[in-house]
């Protein structure tokens, strides 16, 4: 079945493989195979934005001594190197994430905010693709004991389909398309159109384009 193209009418009903994640689930299907597998980019939409920490990559020495590691330090390494990251989100950072922000860092990954997201998204390599309840945060993503964490639910998919309307759902608002209509825009720090306009007088625009890096699905 031909995907629709965003804005378009969608098929009322389409089979698509899905894999079910709960809980802890998603340190192993979100983050180490997600995440920490990313070649190409990494796209998150979260509510909430927190120092997220989580056990150091497997088959390191900090690993076997039990050490924990900032997720976002992380993705500022990986994206010093070249991965594309954006993460859009609603609330400001939490204190402890601004406090690990540094002004050379804001080259890298790329955040925008809008106060009306609350959808929860990651898409890995336009390839990968989570949905579901769990925001940027340690109680939803992160290593939180397991009765301190948030009871999470969501779904892990390779679907062509899935992952090209939310990656245009994703770039809709990072670009600012829904700005000129939003009745909160007065509650923007900066609306994402003029974000977007800006970049462009600098010549600095980011890519729009969605990735298509697809690869054999993770098992």
């Amino acid at each position: 079945m031909a995907a629709a193209r965003f804005g378009e009418s969608r098929p009322n009903r389409r089979t698509a493989v899905i894999r079910l994640v709960r809980n802890r689930e998603h340190v192993v299907e979100v983050i180490e195979r997600g995440i920490r597998a990313a070649r190409a980019s990494v796209w998150v939409a979260t509510a909430n934005l927190k120092d997220v920490h989580v056990e150091s990559p497997i088959g390191t020495s900090a690993r076997a001594r039990g050490r924990y590691v900032s997720l976002f330090s992380e993705l500022e390494q990986a994206a010093a190197r070249g991965l594309e990251v954006r993460i859009l989100h609603a609330g400001p950072p939490s204190r402890a994430l601004k406090a690990r922000i540094k002004p050379e860092q804001t080259a890298s990954i790329r955040r925008r905010r809008c106060p009306r997201v609350h959808l929860k998204m990651i898409a890995v390599d336009g390839s990968l693709l989570y949905l579901g309840s769990a925001n940027f945060t340690g109680a939803g993503l992160g290593a939180k004991g397991e009765n301190r964490r948030n009871f999470e639910a969501g779904i892990v998919t390779d679907d062509e389909w899935l992952l090209d309307e939310m990656q245009a759902t994703f770039d809709a608002i990072w670009s600012g398309k829904h700005c000129g209509t939003c009745q909160l825009r007065g509650e923007c720090e900066k609306p994402l159109d003029e974000v977007e306009k800006s970049m462009a007088l600098r010549s600095a625009a980011e890519p729009t384009r969605v990735p298509k890096v697809r690869r054999k699905p993770r098992e």
